[in-house]
């Protein structure tokens, strides 16, 4: 018998891995299941990025293998784009590596710092990737709190007096999924002074960051945040461009070195085309933002109403492509989640997917045409 690695025994499928199998059975049977569960893009990328692409297919070297690094054109865009949004400047040489989506820079980033036994600072509730990299790598989760008394953002004072000798990395995510707390300058320039006094490589992963949000905030704008953070990035939500797995990462060029060691023995390079119509994305005008979230105003709309009808409670001033709401007391949400499913043909993501915080609140994406939302009211009602 072959067996599996031991570090396996740790790491589960993802839930919605497993979740979908059984939402396509239940489809297959004829249920007409609607799905506000997953957060992934339906609308079309900006015309302008297919046709960069498209026209990419006839270039000689289109289907040879790329640079480990992207294309300088790319880098250069990605540097433009975090100078006129974040008011962030970045050597597009040195300070910015290309991801085949951010989700690889999680693993990167973690087998470049992390040795076994080394502990993970882990927001609860968080991200599954973070936890489940980490354990692949066999380092502990440390998870942190966060909770609707703190506005969703970690008591750095409180995890001040832990022993935190043997944390190498935090992560955080703001705009935060799944909650859509956002966070403030000046809570970093306190991370920042958290992250100096304890020896901590800090990571913010920042995809949802123009999705209803008027004032997009990157770390690396805060004095010193080159010293100890890293910030990942992506194409996927900003630009509906979710499959194509664009992402990158920036940060002081020794973290940028050190994550392409591994980088480089991982992959050989994203696809030539997938390049040029990323570039195109990054140059979209205001107007392109603007229509975007149009479309998704409309459907929060929609969704609020839905989640009143279910006798939820939310933040009307969160942002991002989901909207996080709380049940009423005493209610599991996996609980809650699969009676939803099987009398409502709904499915939406439990909060305890996302920690041990989660329990009492579930997730709705905007990721589904009006219709289908209004639909989802039809059969509520």
């Amino acid at each position: 018998m072959i067996k599996i690695a031991d570090r396996l025994q740790s790491v589960e499928e993802y839930y919605f891995s497993k979740k979908l199998k059984e939402v396509d059975v239940l489809r297959a049977s004829g249920k007409p299941i609607i799905n506000l569960g997953i957060g992934s893009p339906d609308l079309q990328p900006p015309s302008k990025v297919v046709s960069a692409l498209k026209e990419s297919l006839d270039f000689d070297k289109a289907h040879k293998y790329q640079s480990y690094i992207g294309l300088p054109e790319l880098r250069e865009a990605m540097a433009a784009f975090y100078r006129e949004h974040y008011n962030v400047y970045l050597s597009p040489i040195t300070e910015i590596l290309p991801l085949m989506g951010s989700k690889e820079g999680i693993m990167h980033i973690s087998m470049t710092y992390l040795n076994r036994g080394d502990q993970v600072l882990i927001p609860n509730p968080g991200y599954p990737t973070y936890a489940s990299v980490t354990r692949l790598l066999e380092a502990e989760p440390v998870f942190y709190d966060l909770t609707e008394t703190t506005n969703w953002l970690p008591d750095l004072e409180a995890l001040g007096t832990q022993d935190l000798s043997k944390v190498k990395l935090m992560w955080i995510n703001y705009p935060n999924m799944p909650t859509g707390a956002s966070a403030t300058k000046v809570f970093y320039r306190k991370l920042i002074d958290f992250a100096k006094k304890h020896h901590i490589l800090v990571v913010n992963d920042n995809p949802y960051g123009f999705i209803l949000n008027d004032n997009p905030l990157s770390i690396l704008n805060v004095e010193g945040a080159k010293d100890v953070c890293l910030e990942l990035n992506s194409l996927s939500k900003t630009f509906n461009m979710a499959g194509w797995r664009v992402g990158m990462l920036m940060g002081k060029s020794e973290f940028i070195s050190n994550v392409l060691r591994v980088k480089s023995n991982m992959d050989s390079g994203m696809f030539y085309g997938l390049q040029k119509g990323a570039i195109e994305a990054l140059k979209c005008s205001k107007l392109w933002y603007s229509s975007l979230n149009n479309v998704y105003e409309e459907r929060r709309e929609l969704i609020w109403q839905l989640a009143d009808a279910l006798n939820c409670t939310y933040d009307k001033n969160a942002s991002g492509m989901f909207v996080w709401a709380k049940l009423v007391d005493h209610v599991k949400s996996e609980e809650f989640v699969d009676i939803l499913l099987k009398n409502n043909h709904i499915f939406i993501a439990p909060g305890t997917i996302f920690g041990s915080n989660g329990e009492g609140y579930v997730r709705f994406s905007l990721c589904s045409s009006t219709e289908d939302i209004e639909e989802c009211l039809a059969r509520i009602r």
